[in-house]
């Protein structure tokens, strides 16, 4: 008969051994396919709210108003059009706008209503894995609504350089997943859905206007154009801008993308751990 040694037997009163910790990326992938039936059963809505109605505001702004408008190359940034002026800005505006408007109640929805970020928190996935799953999908709806408005817009003349399309893209999206991160941050916070109304009167509304998308900030005079360079919008506005009319200053768009990068950074750190304390503390 066999007989047990020490090395083989188990203390009855052993802890259980620790859980693994997920890695970031695995715990992303588990939910590709609950992000896959959002974006199966909501993409007629996206294509309404997020490419067409805003196509149709450029054509307004930009091809009719602006057959009204004589264009100054040295007034409008180096446009030769007010079309050509308006489009690069306002693709980084509307990139805001679906930034916040996928982080604001579709969050809080997930928090406080549908319950659906307690449910996945129940299985191994953690905060971060849930902050990260969801801006992937705002980037890639972000991705989608810009780059479209960028092969439309290419036989209208706007850009002016075979690279300038890439480049404004990226920016563009950049612009979008910034405030997609602080905008999330601010939401796992708000306990009321009151305050997004505030959030979009005193910030979206406010920023979309007078951050240069529809006019050069200088038109703001001294102090009010100051103001608005101090916007994480018009970095966006104008990186998408000077890459669109091949009128780069590169030291200012390296500012641009700094300033974009570190506010997305700080963001994405205010996320999770807004996440985790209204979570699980």
């Amino acid at each position: 008969m066999a007989v047990s040694t020490d090395s083989d037997a188990v203390a009855p009163d052993a802890p259980p051994a620790a859980p693994r910790d997920l890695p970031f990326v695995e715990g992303v992938q588990r939910q590709v396919d609950y992000w896959a039936i959002v974006w199966a059963r909501t993409w007629r809505g996206v294509i309404v709210s997020s490419f067409l109605s805003p196509f149709l505001y450029v054509l307004a702004m930009g091809v009719l108003l602006g057959g009204f408008i004589e264009a100054d190359p040295d007034e409008l940034e180096g446009a030769t059009s007010y079309l050509a002026f308006v489009v690069p800005g306002l693709i980084a505006a509307h990139a805001m706008q679906t930034a916040v408007s996928e982080t604001t109640w579709p969050v809080m929805g997930m928090i406080k209503w549908q319950r659906i970020y307690e449910s996945m928190l129940a299985t191994p996935l953690q905060p971060r894995h849930l902050v990260g799953a969801h801006l992937a999908s705002v980037a890639l709806h972000l991705s989608a609504t810009c780059g479209l408005y960028t092969l439309v817009m290419l036989p209208f003349g706007v850009f002016e350089s075979w690279w300038g399309p890439i480049l404004a893209f990226a920016s563009q999206v950049l612009c979008g997943m910034t405030f997609a991160t602080l905008v999330y941050a601010f939401s796992t916070r708000n306990r009321s859905e009151e305050g997004f109304g505030v959030l979009f009167r005193l910030g979206v509304f406010p920023l979309f206007l007078f951050s240069g998308a529809f006019f050069p900030v200088s038109n703001l005079g001294d102090v009010g154009s100051w103001l608005a360079r101090l916007t994480p919008l018009w970095q966006g506005v104008n990186l998408s801008r000077m890459f669109a009319l091949d009128n780069v200053t590169w030291w200012v768009a390296g500012l641009n993308v700094a300033v974009l990068v570190v506010l997305m950074l700080l963001g994405w750190r205010w996320s999770v751990s807004g996440l985790t304390k209204r979570m699980i503390t």
